[in-house]
């Protein structure tokens, strides 16, 4: 691999990505040349773009500009989600340029910093973004890439001229994480999921125990209690809400829409901190986060400061209405287990209240390994409107469609809609507590429920 610094020209192909355009801001930011390719325009495209990056939306060999075809000076960067007969990515491979992954490129970063990673098939965003505020609070600062947009600091990308301390979210898909070399790894949890690429839940759970062995000598694995690292030959610690873990929290309340509780550590406790994000999963995401920063050295005082001003994460439990009449929320819930513990939240914080979601199914192969469980967590709510499976990267698979997973939920209101029809059926009259739930572009209806359940 040519060394990062040495290159002055960076290429990304499928630069609109959450992970891709985290890291074009970050070359942008040390100085270099950066454009390229995404096939629609988004709201995060348009972002890259009033920041001075060039984005294009046809894949087209001629078209890119020419300071991107000096095979010595230019790194190309691509997402797994890219095609393989993609033109661009073609030319760049058939002509001698250095051509990346994503994963590899933080690998080779990760090397370059103190590196806190997070693993895990829940809980990665969240858990990081708490990390990265609570260091940004300090005198230590941070670099970051997450996987979402930070209500904090509307961005994805965190950067810093004076800390070489860098989080980043260690992504399981595509084994992407083991190119990683942290210095303090975390793992939220091991559900089972991409089984399209691992086969089994047994090869996933392989792989995130491979990921603990890219841990650095002197480094430190911590690790939700009761999930299964304690032979790891790392130093290490557990965490949890309330078991009796290395970390965990006691006299924990709601108070005024904030939990308060006390947080104990090896070294002692911290009392009554209070912490704004809803929802219990993301107490235990909490105690996590300051596992890292505590084995970083954090002070009480800038613990109990970043965690009373955390605001969370963009389309991570993010309230967008909420009246005694109304409330609207909008999660990337895309898995069983993260759709049950949005929809816990939600009755803990409106007990009481006709709690109804818009469901959109994330990948075939997704739908297909957790049907049942899909219906399951799906049946917990009150009305469910499901949308057709979005199909990101994947093919139609038989017998697997919204429709067939519809008939499983036992809700009693439960249909399939277009997301036209949903726009439609919403009004403020039929709403009491409303989620839309999904990792596709149900996104997009966002902004339009809202102006409609406001007017």
């Amino acid at each position: 691999m040519k060394g990062l610094t040495n290159i002055k020209a960076v290429y990304l192909i499928g630069i609109g990505g959450i992970g891709m355009s985290g890291l074009a801001r970050y070359f942008a930011a040390q100085g270099k040349l950066v454009a390229g390719y995404d096939r629609t325009p988004t709201d995060l495209t348009k972002e890259l773009e009033s920041a001075g990056i060039s984005v294009r939306f046809a894949d087209d060999v001629d078209a890119i500009p020419a300071e991107f075809k000096n095979a010595e000076t230019t790194l190309v960067i691509y997402t797994p989600a890219v095609p393989t007969n993609h033109s661009e990515l073609n030319y760049f491979r058939n002509n001698g340029f250095e051509v990346l992954k994503r994963s590899q490129v933080l690998g080779e970063l990760s090397r370059t910093y103190n590196t806190v990673a997070v693993a895990g098939t829940h809980g990665k965003t969240t858990t990081s973004s708490i990390i990265a505020h609570l260091l940004k609070c300090s005198s230590k600062d941070c670099n970051a890439f997450l996987g979402g947009i930070s209500s904090n600091y509307n961005t994805n990308l965190l950067t810093s001229t004076s800390s070489n301390l860098m989080v980043v979210e260690a992504d399981e898909f595509d084994r992407s994480f083991l190119t990683l070399s942290p210095d303090i790894a975390i793992v939220t949890s091991v559900d089972a999921d991409h089984l399209d690429i691992y086969g089994s839940a047994d090869e996933m759970l392989k792989s995130f125990h491979e990921f603990t062995e890219k841990i650095t000598a002197d480094g430190t694995l911590i690790y939700r209690f009761g999930l299964p690292f304690s032979g790891t030959k790392k130093k290490h610690f557990t965490y949890s809400l309330s078991e009796a873990s290395d970390y965990y929290t006691s006299n924990l309340s709601i108070e005024s829409g904030q939990y308060r509780f006390n947080l104990h550590s090896p070294s002692g406790i911290i009392k009554d901190l209070k912490f704004g994000m809803p929802g219990l999963h993301n107490v235990e995401n909490a105690v996590a986060a300051f596992a890292a920063v505590d084995q970083l050295g954090l002070s009480e005082d800038e613990i109990r400061i970043g965690f009373a001003t955390y605001k969370g994460v963009k389309r991570r439990f993010e309230v967008h209405i909420n009246t005694e009449e109304l409330v609207y929320i909008d999660d990337y819930a895309h898995h069983p287990t993260e759709i049950s513990a949005c929809v816990n939240s939600v009755r803990e914080l409106f007990p009481g209240r006709k709690v109804k979601a818009v469901f959109q199914p994330h990948l075939f192969s997704r739908t297909k390994d957790h049907m049942e469980e899909f219906a399951h967590s799906l049946s917990a709510l009150d009305e469910v409107t499901l949308l057709e499976i979005y199909p990101a990267r994947e093919e139609p698979m038989a017998g697997i469609t919204s429709s067939v997973l519809l008939d499983k939920i036992t809700a009693k209101n439960k249909k399939l809609q277009s997301k036209t029809a949903v726009l439609e059926s919403i009004t403020k009259e039929n709403t009491d507590v409303l989620l839309t739930l999904g990792a596709g572009d149900i996104d997009q209806l966002v902004s339009p429920i809202k102006a409609k359940l406001l007017s």
